[in-house]
């Protein structure tokens, strides 16, 4: 057994396994992810502790609650596409290693899914800056980078 092959799909699977329980509760508790989400468009936590760097950028903010849901679902349905072709791709690196399918192929689902993940998490803090996150969602933008980094070093490890 090639143990890069079996590291590779170990390595795929946390994450896959992560972001399942994330949407798992996004879909079955979405106030709760969804309120920060609402918290961060409308900037209200840096409008209440930082007033005059909150009147530079008011301009950015979305007060409009149908916008905020409608990211919110959007940002669900991305995670669970996401999930989905991540476990694809373990499944796929799985067949790879008992040489039912071949590992190129294998690879490149598994490269998929995780390019996906880093897409989400670096969106986040694209998105996340935008609207001046970084004063009182500091927690959410670290673990945002975070996860950037995380899906960067499976792209990573999958590419050898």
């Amino acid at each position: 057994m090639d143990m890069t092959l079996l590291a590779q799909t170990v390595s795929l699977a946390l994450p896959a396994a992560w972001l399942t329980l994330g949407v798992r509760d996004n879909i079955l508790y979405p106030s709760v992810n969804e309120t920060y989400t609402a918290q961060v468009f409308t900037m209200e936590r840096m409008e209440a502790d930082y007033p005059d760097e909150y009147a530079r950028v008011a301009h950015r903010s979305i007060k409009s609650r149908k916008l905020h849901k409608a990211a919110f679902g959007l940002v669900v349905a991305a995670e669970l596409l996401t999930t989905l072709v991540l476990w694809a791709g373990v499944a796929c690196l799985l067949l790879s290693i008992f040489g039912s399918m071949v590992v190129e192929n294998a690879r490149t689902v598994a490269m998929l899914g995780a390019i996906m993940f880093t897409s989400i998490w670096a969106m986040f803090t694209v998105v996340g800056n935008h609207f001046s996150y970084w004063f009182c969602h500091e927690g959410a933008q670290n673990t945002h980078f975070q996860l950037t980094l995380w899906g960067l070093g499976n792209l990573i490890f999958l590419s050898l």
